[in-house]
């Protein structure tokens, strides 16, 4: 391929696209000058873009550190598609094909190479680079390097060895998620002296809500056959057990599921992983490391079974759907039990106290993010640094909730445990202090003397939903802390004397279900196609016959051929001529090439 003489000449040619959105011209300038750039947009904003259009224009081949091994083989496909000469070097190649790579790059032909860290900082691989003309470093999922990131890889640390063995060299660091903190230590670790480009963080497109979870199975298959039947959707649960579980109840209930985790054989994590991205209605239900670098543009919804350990995690995750910026759900199932479990992997975890304080600090913010009775994409972007107003477009700005004064019941709730841990010598778990609360004259209360305790049956008013709705919030407060390490009994906390006081008001929100039809961002049918008329909708679905013909031919994913939003664009125009194809956004001249005279053929079949 050769090299093109403007950045917006890579974009139209080679990607199809007219213009770049938001910082991605600046900072592809940046790169291109030969500057350091430190680059934060949100999952699906364009970052990769950032670096491809710069190794299109610079000499030399760009390198890009990524930890993402097995989905290297994706970011390649996609890049060979429009027509990039992109290799990657990594331990799951034959001996033969890593030879053939590292040929090609000798002899100049390679445009990008990606390559997982652990990998690079290997001294036959340094020396390998040495011998090449290099475009640039791109460093993906820079937040990696810090230990206030959520995913901190030691190895990340090595990487400032680029700016000290090849100095005149620009990098470029990405990342979804990077808080104030984690961006000083990205430029601090890796010795950038970069221009910082950071986008914002907010996916409109993406309507965010939090649900009491009660039976999380049932709920969760009442979300998907209400707003997303037939549609591709990730579920993330905390554990392998419960991946298992969960698939095998939705696919019992007519959902098409396959559950997916480190469990499984590699052979069968890529053939589940091929699944998804080769159909339009699997949902995946994984473990959170499913979906890192996966490029799928129709993801319709990402749900959470469990809460996510940080805020983070949650916004990287949900970042997944909706990448092709039509109507997405992030829907998540919150409870008491989801404290009391993120609270024990962080007092079991080997981490040191620094780790721990960190985690639960990250945790505190992600227990206010659950609940909290305001908009939610506010507290998002706040978390992040970027002031927002109220989006209109989540559970919260919908349907209000209403709240109630549990400062009353609180406070009973921190003199039941005192009062039973007194008369004991020993700390109750949750359901054994609201059953005290309610007047439950159970064997073990009985048993214990704690119906002769002065706050026996003084909370019989409220529920246990209700109970529990308030100790969430004490916990999250600091007011109760679970003792992880003695069967997750409850323990008075650092500010309990301050609400005993009068110091503390406690507000709990009141449960609310959004109901069928309930203003919210995703539809129950494929949002590319809402606003095509009859006869457009049936060029359309031509279209995406043949482009499921075609991947299948080309074992390629569908969506690598063109996105539905392009595909709806083609039938809304209907070119009759190339020139005419060449103006819709995604079609790159490479895919006018390869495609363009089959899309003709079948437009002017329809008309």
């Amino acid at each position: 391929m050769h090299r093109f003489d403007t950045p917006q000449a890579a974009l139209k040619q080679v990607f199809g696209y007219d213009n770049f959105r938001g910082q991605q011209e600046a900072a592809v300038e940046t790169v291109v000058a030969g500057g350091d750039a430190l680059v934060l947009m949100p999952t699906g904003g364009g970052k990769s873009l950032c670096y491809q259009i710069p190794a299109l224009l610079r000499d030399g081949v760009a390198i890009v550190v990524s930890p993402l091994i097995a989905l290297m083989q994706d970011q390649v496909d996609a890049l060979e598609e429009v027509g990039v000469r992109a290799a990657y070097l990594n331990s799951t190649q034959a001996p033969e094909e890593s030879a053939r790579v590292r040929a090609a790059l000798r002899r100049g032909e390679m445009d990008l190479l990606y390559v997982a860290p652990e990998r690079l900082l290997m001294p036959a691989m340094l020396d390998f680079l040495d011998s090449l003309e290099i475009a640039l470093f791109a460093i993906d999922e820079a937040h990696c390097v810090s230990i206030w990131g959520h995913d901190f890889r030691p190895e990340y640390g090595a990487l400032s060895v680029l700016r000290e063995r090849w100095p005149e060299v620009p990098r470029m660091a990405l990342t979804a998620t990077a808080d104030p903190k984690t961006r000083e230590e990205i430029v601090e670790k890796l010795l950038l002296n970069p221009k910082e480009f950071v986008a914002s963080f907010d996916r409109p497109n993406i309507f965010y809500r939090v649900v009491d979870k009660r039976n999380v199975r049932e709920q969760l298959l009442s979300f998907i056959r209400l707003e997303h039947p037939g549609e591709c959707g990730i579920v993330y649960c905390i554990a392998r057990q419960r991946c298992e579980e969960i698939a095998e109840y939705l696919s019992a209930n007519g959902v098409r599921a396959l559950f997916y985790h480190a469990g499984l054989s590699a052979q069968e994590r890529a053939k589940r992983l091929a699944l998804f991205q080769q159909e339009d209605d699997i949902v995946v239900v994984a473990t959170i490391a499913f979906g890192m670098g996966i490029d799928k543009p129709n993801v319709r919804f990402v749900a959470h079974v469990d809460m996510p350990k940080s805020i983070e995690g949650y916004f990287q995750e949900t970042g997944r759907a909706g990448r092709d910026g039509l109507p997405a759900d992030a829907w998540m199932a919150y409870g008491l039990n989801d404290v009391v479990n993120q609270r024990y992997f962080i007092e079991q975890s080997d981490a040191d106290e620094i780790h721990k304080q960190l985690s639960t600090q990250k945790l505190d913010a992600m227990l206010g993010f659950a609940e909290a009775p305001d908009c939610r994409r506010v507290r998002l972007l706040a978390y992040f640094g970027e002031a927002s107003k109220p989006c209109g477009h989540c559970d919260n700005c919908v349907n209000p909730p209403e709240l109630w004064d549990a400062t009353l019941p609180a406070k009973k709730l921190v003199s039941c445990i005192y009062r039973a841990q007194q008369m004991s010598g020993v700390s109750f778990g949750a359901q054994h202090i609201i059953d005290i609360l309610q007047g439950k004259t159970n064997e073990r209360i009985k048993a214990r003397g704690h119906d002769k305790l002065s706050t026996f049956g003084i909370g019989s008013d409220l529920a246990d939903t209700q109970w529990r709705a308030v100790l969430r919030q004490l916990i999250a407060r600091h007011v109760i802390w679970v003792d992880a390490l003695h069967r997750n009994t409850l323990r008075l906390g650092a500010s309990a004397n301050a609400l005993l006081r009068g110091e503390l008001e406690v507000h709990v929100r009141k449960s609310l279900v959004l109901k069928k039809g309930g203003k919210h961002g995703a539809k129950a049918s494929n949002p590319a196609v809402l606003e095509l008329s009859s006869a457009e909708r049936r060029i359309f679905e031509s279209l995406r016959r043949w482009r499921l013909d075609t991947a299948k031919r080309l074992g390629k994913p569908p969506y690598l051929i063109f996105p539905d939003r392009t595909l709806a664009a083609i039938a809304q125009i209907k070119p009759m001529v190339l020139e005419e194809l060449d103006c819709i956004s995604g079609v790159g001249r490479k895919k006018l090439e390869r495609y363009g005279e089959e899309i003709i053929e079948i437009i002017r079949e329809e008309c």
